[in-house]
């Protein structure tokens, strides 16, 4: 057996496997078998590790770049903070060009494996994620998502170097021997396939081969739609293009596959300010500046090779389309010149059995390496991420990071704030009222318990004081329709669906209540439900509770702090016109709307919430005015096993949980009269001369 060299740095031989969970780093063998590759053993060279080291920097290392030989309690026990520092954005296209040209110094290896030293160390029963990279074969694709994935996965990536001429069934193979052997160690456990362009069909390729095994493909453009690409017709012409002519091919192909201004946007504020234009400038300059580098990692032999390969590998993969058992997230790009990626990610989700799609309408083919995309953010909003066979919302939660609290309530729903500019209001253990969340408990269980606004617009402003002022994360008991498979088809980049899973959304179950009390957490709950935010006509701010006590129960049952608190200002920003009884009486639309309420209800278990109308109602926007919330004296059930078994005592505090939320509601509808910049011209003129939105005054207590 001869041992293929391997130059690609800190990339180093030896024979026998051990456990998964020991630093190491892969390469294969001329024998086409994958060797792990000990932290402790030489490199296949005979070079020094630190000196090779030193040529490319910290890219390759151990699993995700940590030497663990034994996994110990703490990191068991390990979890991620509130708003952590996923690190996204700390790398751009810049970096993936120059790291690139240190890799694609020919070495004569055959593709391998490596794991980026920037992923870090993941949590404990992390699962393991394979990146099968596009036609430039580096595997540094998802540069921009080492550290915030290297949490939550033990990432792999996929390494062709320029001069390899793996067959495509060579390719295959490698790849399926891979996934055999890691599902053999950990049968339990999902194995995530992030396939872009060439690796999107090079994973549907796998997952055809192995249905039995839990395996979640996310495919960025894949080339499934080549046939139908609009540069299919100059394919022919590449091998008659001259040398010198063709060193241009690869400026021209960034311009065509990417978004160069998404690219530049990487690491630049997206609020306009004195440096956001120089530093784009800065970015745009640097990029162009190394461009050249893409005619080295695509020269024109090599192109032209990669093309038969995608060619051949489109037509496989199309013709298992049916053998696909896998679950499926595909990513097309609005802006893709390359290829019809929208088009085909509707095609995908309707021929595979388990497929969702998301549409990101401002990006390019390179949808990986550009700005405002976090593959880790999509993964867990669709609702894709598990550490096991079934997606468990507690245990597989992870909390939002710094960046994605900045892309939802800078970006996303920055203008949010300073439309309705919501103020908070508390009340400590004395029955005083504070203005901000100092009344709120610090320590969990605790249960919220309120008004939900027509069609739940407090979320945004609830969600975000508590993650800013008291960095607490509300996990919300929402309505099934939230997670149903439905929402999967919805054609946009990231919608308010996910954005509530990823912010801490849960199924409504009594399973998940208790697991959220059990583990402490702060529970977001709204006895009205669906009803309540989608009231009729004249019933805002009217409860519309149900005569079950079973959160008190609960509550009670863990000794969990309930606060009761009321939520305003739905009727300041818009205005009710055409609800569900009136949308019952239009012709034809009433039968459409019937049928459509049916189809989202016959899935779900007989329950309230099962039950209540699903609708979108119509509304006409007003001169905005201001949310306004009241978080009520917290009322402790720890030491009351009463409640629990006497049922009038249940009842008892039921209605004085309830009373405590009318009475929060009253205190505002009345409070909000004395607030002198309850309209949105006078709150913009004293942001204009004073504060931020989150500092404008309101009544006086």
């Amino acid at each position: 057996m001869n041992v293929i060299a391997a130059s690609v740095p800190y990339l180093r031989i030896n024979f026998g496997f051990k456990d998964r969970h020991v630093g190491r780093v892969f390469a294969s063998l001329g024998d086409g078998e994958s060797y792990v590759l000990s932290s402790n053993s030489v490199n296949a060279n005979g070079a020094n590790a630190n000196e090779e080291k030193r040529r490319v920097g910290s890219l390759l290392g151990g699993v995700n770049g940590h030497v663990s030989p034994v996994i110990d309690q703490k990191r068991k026990e390990e979890k991620l903070e509130v708003l952590w520092d996923d690190g996204f954005g700390t790398a751009s296209m810049k970096d993936y060009l120059d790291i690139a040209k240190e890799m694609i110094k020919p070495d004569g290896g055959p593709p391998r494996w490596f794991c980026p030293v920037e992923c870090g160390r993941p949590l404990s029963g992390s699962p393991l994620l394979l990146f099968l990279p596009g036609m430039d074969g580096t595997g540094l694709g998802l540069i921009m998502h080492h550290k915030s994935l290297g949490r939550a996965f033990e990432v792999w990536c996929l390494h062709i170097p320029v001069n390899d001429r793996t067959s495509f069934e060579g390719l295959v193979k490698f790849v399926d021997e891979t996934v055999k052997r890691e599902h053999a160690s950990s049968p339990d456990r999902p194995i995530y396939l992030v396939g872009d362009s060439f690796g999107g069909c090079l994973a549907l390729i796998i997952a055809s081969r192995n249905p039995t095994i839990d395996l979640v493909l996310v495919l960025a453009n894949p080339a499934t739609s080549l046939e139908r690409s609009p540069l299919r017709p100059l394919f022919p012409f590449l091998d008659a293009i001259p040398d010198e002519i063709h060193a241009a091919v690869p400026y021209v192909l960034n311009f065509l596959v990417g978004e160069p201004l998404k690219m530049a946007m990487v690491n630049v504020d997206p609020l306009p300010s004195s440096n956001t234009l120089q530093n784009l400038s800065d970015n745009l300059s640097a990029l162009l500046r190394r461009l050249a580098v893409l005619g080295d990692i695509l020269p024109k032999d090599n192109l032209i090779w990669k093309l038969k390969l995608l060619r051949t590998a489109a037509a496989y993969a199309n013709s298992r389309l049916h053998a696909v058992k896998a679950e499926v997230l595909v990513l097309a790009s609005g802006k893709d010149n390359l290829l019809p990626s929208e088009d085909e990610a509707r095609r995908l989700s309707r021929q595979l059995e388990n497929c969702t799609f998301r549409d990101f309408k401002d990006n390019g083919h390179t949808v990986l390496l550009e700005d405002g995309f976090s593959l880790l953010s999509i993964i867990r909003g669709t609702r894709k991420y598990r550490r096991s066979q079934k997606v468990d919302y507690v245990s597989d939660y992870l909390p939002p990071s710094l960046s994605e609290y900045k892309q939802i309530y800078q970006r996303t729903y920055g203008f949010f704030p300073m439309v309705a500019s919501p103020v908070m209001f508390s009340t400590q253990e004395d029955g005083k009222i504070v203005k901000g969340l100092d009344g709120v408990p610090t320590k969990g269980p605790v249960l919220y318990v309120g008004y939900h606004m027509l069609m739940g617009m407090e979320l945004p402003s609830m969600y975000g004081e508590f993650l800013r002022q008291k960095k607490i994360i509300l996990r919300g008991i929402a309505h099934p329709e939230l997670f149903s498979p439905a929402n999967g088809l919805v054609g946009t980049d990231f919608s308010f669906f996910d954005y509530a899973v990823l912010f801490g959304a849960v199924p409504v179950s009594a399973k998940y209540m208790f697991k959220l009390l059990e583990c402490k957490s702060h529970v977001l709950l709204y006895p009205g439900g669906a009803r309540e935010a989608l009231h009729r006509k004249g019933e805002e701010y009217k409860l519309h509770w149900p005569q079950q006590q079973e959160f008190v129960r609960m509550a009670a049952r863990f000794g969990a702090t309930i606060v009761p608190f009321g939520a305003v200002g739905e009727d300041d920003l818009f205005e009710l016109v055409l609800d569900y009884d009136d949308q019952m009486k239009i012709p034809i639309y009433s039968d459409f709307l019937r049928k459509w309420i049916e189809e989202r209800t016959t899935v779900r278990e007989t329950t309230d919430v099962a039950n209540q109308e699903i609708f979108i109602p119509g509304v006409v926007p007003k001169i905005p005015g201001r949310f306004y919330f009241l978080f009520g004296k917290p009322i402790e059930t720890k030491g009351k096993e009463e409640v629990l078994k006497d049922k009038e005592k249940a009842n008892e505090m039921y209605l004085y949980v309830k009373s405590e939320v009318e009475s929060c509601l009253a205190y505002l509808i009345k409070k909000r009269e004395q607030d002198p910049y309850r309209n949105i011209v006078d709150r913009t003129a004293y942001r204009a001369l004073y504060a931020p939105p989150q500092d404008v005054p309101a009544f006086p207590l």
